[in-house]
């Protein structure tokens, strides 16, 4: 439930509301702005007689949420978050930022070289898998703390932040030390023990990939656990849903941007990479994603992909990746955006 205080409201009165719901056993989300006091009741409300708030002298309106999901709804934060990596801002108006790397690291020197390349070609992030979820227990599974090492040399040679996933509660202190925005994968999005340690152990941002075949609000729900249990620094990331659709290794839903938009105050980038599987579509849906209004792209860079340990495919050579953000500069400046 959505209680808006009138402007000229005292402080006194409207103490004692917040310290009467408190004793109701609400938990209270107050959210001030320029224009604006909203006070949140997070519990079951259906006892609560709304018409009994709004007889309240300071009270505005009150609406009820049929929504589940709170911390992140835009009616109990009004303004986009922006979440800072590094001085590097993401969501609202910003840069839209554009994130680049292999889909595995591959070694050192090798992580180093695509580092400096995505960054002469305008990535403002390194992504790189150093521990990787594979459908086959037999496919190269990734570096582990080598790999993570071998991007903090990256970073330090380049300055680039560095993007990894997350796998295991277990790795959670090794990447608070190391990685800059920290990525929870497809596979992962309802590991709900997963989502609730990464809200309570580590301050980073925190990536969160739509699962396979989740809904809209499903992964909502999961970015929920992960502010619920104290880390709100959430980037939202659509990589494609699984369809029947065999000509792109996944479907990319591209109407998530303008309902994430709507719904949530979260930034949102998108994966084309992952969502069609395919090199030759990337530029289009990243293009495509710009002009929907998205925050960011993360896209797989490799400088010989049909060599990649994995997912090559899907890989930009590092020429085209500066050429597709050349291509995507101009759309954001037409949506009002820059890169």
């Amino acid at each position: 439930m959505i209680i808006t205080l009138k402007n000229d409201a005292p402080q006194r009165l409207i103490q004692q509301l917040v310290d009467e719901f408190k004793s109701q056993g609400f938990e209270i989300h107050d959210s001030v702005g320029k224009n604006y006091h909203i006070i949140g009741l997070i519990g079951d409300t259906t006892n609560v007689d709304e018409r009994q708030i709004k007889a309240n002298l300071i009270v505005e309106n009150v609406t009820r949420i049929a929504s589940p999901y709170k911390k992140s709804n835009r009616f109990f934060h009004p303004e986009d978050s922006i979440i800072d990596v590094n001085g590097i801002k993401i969501g609202g108006k910003e840069k839209i930022v554009v994130i680049g790397g292999p889909c595995s690291v591959e070694g050192l020197d090798h992580i180093c070289s695509i580092a400096q390349q995505v960054k002469d070609a305008g990535a403002v992030m390194l992504r790189g898998g150093a521990y990787k979820p594979r459908t086959s227990p037999y496919a190269f599974q990734g570096l582990e703390t080598e790999g993570i090492l071998d991007m903090v040399e990256a970073r330090n040679r380049t300055g680039l932040p560095i993007v990894s996933e997350l796998m295991d509660s277990d790795q959670i202190d090794e990447f608070e030390k190391y990685v800059d925005v920290i990525q929870i994968g497809a596979r992962n999005m309802q590991n709900f023990t997963l989502l609730k340690a990464v809200g309570k152990r580590t301050t980073k941002p925190i990536l969160l990939k739509r699962g396979l075949a989740n809904t809209i609000e499903e992964w909502i729900m999961s970015a929920e656990y992960i502010m619920a249990n104290g880390n709100e620094k959430v980037i939202l990331c659509e990589r494609g849903i699984r369809t029947f659709e065999k000509y792109t290794r996944n479907t990319l839903d591209l109407s998530v941007i303008p309902i994430i938009k709507e719904k949530t105050h979260l930034p949102i980038i998108i994966d084309p990479s992952h969502a069609t599987g395919n090199w030759k579509y990337i530029e289009s849906m990243s293009l495509a994603a710009v002009a929907a209004g998205a925050d960011g792209l993360i896209i797989e860079v490799h400088d010989r992909p049909e060599c990649a340990w994995s997912d090559g495919a899907q890989c930009l050579k590092p020429a085209k990746f500066a050429e597709l953000i050349k291509k995507a500069r101009a759309i954001a400046q037409v949506v009002g955006r820059d890169i």
